[in-house]
């Protein structure tokens, strides 16, 4: 009897690592403060959610830029650092070009190492990962790939334009840290759209985006 268990055992044991070699996961995984994280073989460790999300294929929080609480209503009216017109932080006067950790939704809501990727960081897993367009349990994505095999998800999150949810499930927008120092109401971040366009670029402010986190 003991043989037999041992034998099941040393079955159920290979098969295991046989699936987790499969998915690409068996190196690199690891957690801080409670969150998954890839290592893609890159400078930093991507998350394997978004803030606000359990799992890959959730959406998660929707932020303005520099806000780190979800809202009702993405607009300048609502945005924090608008005030009659005039951005009262990281405005050019102030010197801040980079989101500080008390803006930053992923080091407010994760806490830890986790913060928002720069916009150096987001090209970087553009240029070094292998980006797929798929559907994973049900969520239109992307799967990015590293060069050492494991992977993230990033779902088709869509964006929050006042209090509408725009192109879930067709395109994905997700915040840098980084500020567009020539149009200061700006700031960076990286999108696609289905399997047309991968590119980083630069827009309101007051917008509602994802954030997948990065620590180092």
């Amino acid at each position: 009897m003991k043989k037999i268990f041992y034998l099941v055992a040393l079955v159920a044991i290979s098969l295991l690592f046989v699936q987790c070699e499969q998915n690409g996961s068996s190196q690199g995984q690891g957690k801080h403060e409670g969150y998954e994280y890839v290592d893609l073989g890159l400078s930093v460790k991507w998350a394997t959610c978004n803030v606000g999300a359990k799992t890959p294929e959730e959406y998660g929080d929707y932020f303005a830029w520099g806000e780190v609480k979800p809202k009702e209503d993405y607009s300048w009216e609502t945005y924090k650092y608008e005030i009659e017109d005039n951005l009262i932080k990281y405005n050019g006067s102030d010197g801040k070009v980079i989101l500080e950790a008390e803006d930053d939704a992923a080091t407010v809501n994760w806490g830890g190492a986790w913060r928002m990727p720069t916009i150096e960081e987001q090209q970087e897993l553009m240029d070094n990962c292998t980006w797929n367009w798929t559907i994973q349990n049900g969520v239109n994505g992307y799967k990015v790939a590293g060069r050492n095999g494991n992977s993230i998800f990033l779902p088709a999150t869509g964006y929050m334009d006042e209090g509408t949810l725009n192109f879930a499930g067709e395109g994905g927008a997700y915040w840098s840290s980084s500020l567009d120092i020539d149009d200061l109401g700006n700031a960076y971040y990286v999108y696609f759209f289905s399997l047309d366009d991968l590119d980083w670029d630069v827009d309101l402010r007051y917008y509602g985006l994802t954030v997948r986190p990065v620590c180092q």
